[in-house]
């Protein structure tokens, strides 16, 4: 490889991001089945599917689409919707319309996005063909964006005539992506996409801590400050809704096999990002959780924690953070060592909204022996298996299912 060759790869590294909503993975050319109707929306965008045997919207589920970087691909979030577990065609079996909600820039503010499923609510009630109550609720972060809209449309005392909330590995207490990771993206020496959703608005409101690629400190940022406090001043939650809950993550204590202060991922070889070595999250004061190193421009950096519990192995939801960039490093000419492709990304914790993730006998809890009412949700499901963030599993699905308005 030359100078020229290795200064390409190096810089090429970014162009990816990390999907934080149901994606179809098999490979082909598959699309989605037509929709009913499309709307366009403030900000977004939704499509109709309805029942079998329906002519209009009668029953309606609205569905919104959560974390990534651009417009949303509501292609994909139908693929993904039944590719494991048939959601949307379950639905529809049992007379439920479907409206997803896509957004225009999916790491816009969660506050701006809210507009956008505000404005898709109101529609839908227009629409609706008689008075059966709407069921509203996204998976990851359209989870949080819902939660939001709801509350501000009941803080406005609109009528926004919901019988179910329900969110799917939302991360309703934060949601983490490695800070490693994070200095990673800000490592690669040129403007890319995994950075710029890092420093996205959506991230900074939803990632519990944050490394601010300005002067490299760690902590709560500001926009997640801000974030709480709007949410919190129309109430924190809807108050009409019976509000549910499922988890990807355990609910019995036990997380991945991911000890902490391991490597994680290293690129072994003698070019691109050559020594750097991403580090499994541990406990303690100034912990070492990256050494990076790159050619060009030569450089290196070490990132520290202070104070984090041990993160990546919690019981949650996983997302493959450590395998996609250990893919990207080996499609440019990288040797890579990859020990724990897969790390917590949602908590079990923060997605039944039962404990905060600062302390490690909450971050670990045995959600199952806690009281329910310790949840700020109404009723809620924790997988009985570690499944990968927003997976729709049978038992999962199945339980929403049957948890939906009859009427």
């Amino acid at each position: 490889m030359s100078g020229q060759q290795g200064e390409s790869a190096e810089h090429g590294i970014g162009a990816f991001t990390l999907a934080g909503s149901p994606q179809a993975t098999a490979a082909g050319e598959a699309t989605a089945p037509p929709a009913d109707e499309e709307w366009d929306l403030p900000g977004g965008f939704a499509r109709v599917h309805y029942a079998d045997g329906h002519q209009g919207i009668q029953r309606p589920v609205l569905m919104a689409d959560g974390f990534n970087l651009g417009r949303s691909d509501l292609d994909a979030l139908y693929l993904g919707l039944e590719e494991n577990f048939p959601l949307i065609t379950s639905l529809k079996q049992r007379g439920h319309d479907v409206i997803l909600l896509g957004y225009d820039d999916r790491g816009a503010s969660i506050l701006d996005n809210a507009q956008t499923a505000i404005a898709a609510i109101q529609r839908t009630i227009a629409s609706r063909l008689g008075n059966a109550p709407l069921t509203v609720g996204g998976f990851s972060m359209g989870g949080i964006v819902t939660r939001y809209a709801l509350a501000k449309l009941e803080h406005q005392r609109i009528d926004h005539q919901t019988a179910l909330y329900f969110s799917y590995d939302s991360p309703h207490r934060g949601a983490v992506i490695p800070i490693g990771l994070q200095a990673f993206s800000h490592f690669i020496p040129v403007p890319n996409n995994f950075a710029k959703q890092m420093n996205s608005s959506a991230a900074r409101q939803m990632l519990w801590r944050h490394y601010n690629s300005e002067d490299g400190t760690v902590g709560v940022d500001p926009e997640r400050e801000k974030f709480l406090a709007a949410l919190d001043e129309v109430g924190g939650w809807p108050a009409r809704p019976r509000r549910i809950a499922v988890a990807n993550g355990r609910g019995d204590g036990v997380g991945l096999d991911v000890p902490p202060g391991q490597t994680a991922l290293a690129s072994t070889g003698d070019r691109v990002y050559p020594g750097t070595t991403l580090l499994t999250q541990a406990e303690g004061h100034e912990v070492v959780v990256a050494e990076l190193k790159r050619l060009f421009p030569k450089a290196e950096k070490t990132i520290t924690t202070s104070g984090f519990p041990a993160l990546d192995g919690a019981p949650g939801g996983t997302l493959g953070s450590y395998r996609i960039l250990a893919t990207m490093l080996e499609k440019f000419g990288a040797t890579v060592d990859l020990r724990h492709p897969d790390v917590c990304f949602v908590p079990t914790v923060s997605a039944v909204a039962i404990r905060d993730l600062d302390r490690p006998e909450d971050l670990y809890a045995d959600v199952d022996s806690l009281s329910p009412e310790d949840s700020e949700v109404d009723d809620f499901l924790c997988s009985s298996t570690t499944t990968a963030h927003t997976a729709i599993t049978e038992e999962l699905g199945t339980w929403l299912l049957d948890r939906l308005p009859q009427h």
